[in-house]
């Protein structure tokens, strides 16, 4: 059977939590590092369990978690975040079977532009973006840290 046909896509739980943030520390190098609080996966997870945690899904394969993947939706843009997918089952389709899940999960809800962000030195991941049709848009990314993470610089 195929890495696709055995997939399934559901919503996040609590339960999940463990493999979740191995799977972030795997995909994600910055969350290995603990100068950079603002990468923090417990937070990451607390904060979206606490809006719109229906927006939160998981990838699993054999009962192992093996991609995530979270959206979210302010009424006038959705956002795509946290898409991550185990590093020996690249390639296979999942990655994109998540985009397309949070993206009809979006749409039910009446979104009519998705964003993303990807960091300007990863250009594999923006190819795999640009080949599901997601394309740059002529706008400046600006970010300012809030409350507690004030202090700590832009990276």
């Amino acid at each position: 059977m195929s890495t696709l046909a055995a997939l399934s896509i559901r919503r996040f739980d609590a339960r999940d939590t463990h493999a979740v943030i191995a799977l972030w520390q795997q995909a994600f190098p910055e969350y290995r590092d603990a100068t950079k609080p603002q990468r923090n996966p417990h937070l990451s997870i607390a904060n979206k369990l606490a809006t719109q945690p229906e927006l939160f899904f998981v990838a699993v394969l054999d009962e192992r978690v093996v991609g995530t993947v979270m959206g979210g939706y302010d009424g006038h843009r959705g956002w795509l975040y946290s898409l991550a997918v185990d590093e020996s089952l690249r390639r296979h389709g999942i990655g994109s079977r998540l985009v397309a899940h949070v993206e009809e999960a979006l749409t039910v809800r009446g979104c009519p532009k998705l964003n993303l962000q990807v960091l300007s030195a990863k250009s594999e991941v923006r190819a795999f973006y640009e080949s599901l049709g997601y394309r740059a848009d002529e706008v400046v990314s600006l970010g300012k840290r809030l409350g507690e993470l004030a202090s700590i610089p832009a990276a």
